[in-house]
């Protein structure tokens, strides 16, 4: 049955001695070991990629949120802007038509004030002209107790508008 001329017979012993030094050394558990261990890195790795893929995801959901916070406070900026703006002008608009109003009025009352002085000026000379040529008349056409009737009537008169 066994020769031991035969390669066959010591292919078989050599392939059996193989196999228990393999199994003297414990080759099959540690080999089971390292793959275990290895799994077990790769499960390690897949876990702590999928917990920075959820960070990722919590951290773009975040990103996004606080995007749309800024646009829509932004958006309320621009608002509110446009509406100081607008109140801004209005009171403008008014307060220059207000100042422009009273600058009028102003204007408006100097010159009537410039009026009635020049037309009270203007009555002055001409009461001062009429005066005047009536002195020039009254010295020319009367005299003597004439003149005394008149002087005394005037007299008379101013006291009356005196009192």
């Amino acid at each position: 049955m066994f020769n031991p001329n035969d390669p066959l017979f010591w292919t078989l012993v050599a392939f059996v001695a193989f196999f228990a030094i393999i199994f003297y050394y414990k080759v099959p558990t540690a080999i089971a070991n390292s793959l275990d261990a290895r799994a077990d890195a790769i499960r390690k790795e897949l876990d702590d990629a999928r917990r920075m893929r959820e960070e990722a995801q919590q951290l773009l959901g975040d990103y996004q949120r606080r995007s749309r916070e800024a646009e829509e406070e932004a958006r309320e900026i621009i608002a509110q802007a446009k509406r100081e703006a607008e109140t801004l002008a209005a009171e403008t608009r008014k307060s220059l038509s207000e100042t422009l109003e009273r600058r009028t009025k102003s204007a408006e009352e100097k010159i009537a004030r410039a009026e009635a002085q020049a037309v009270s000026e203007v009555r002055s000379a001409a009461v001062d002209v009429a005066v005047a040529t009536a002195e020039r008349i009254l010295k020319a056409k009367v005299t003597g107790s004439q003149a005394d009737a008149i002087v005394e009537d005037a007299i008379r008169d101013l006291k009356g508008r005196l009192n």
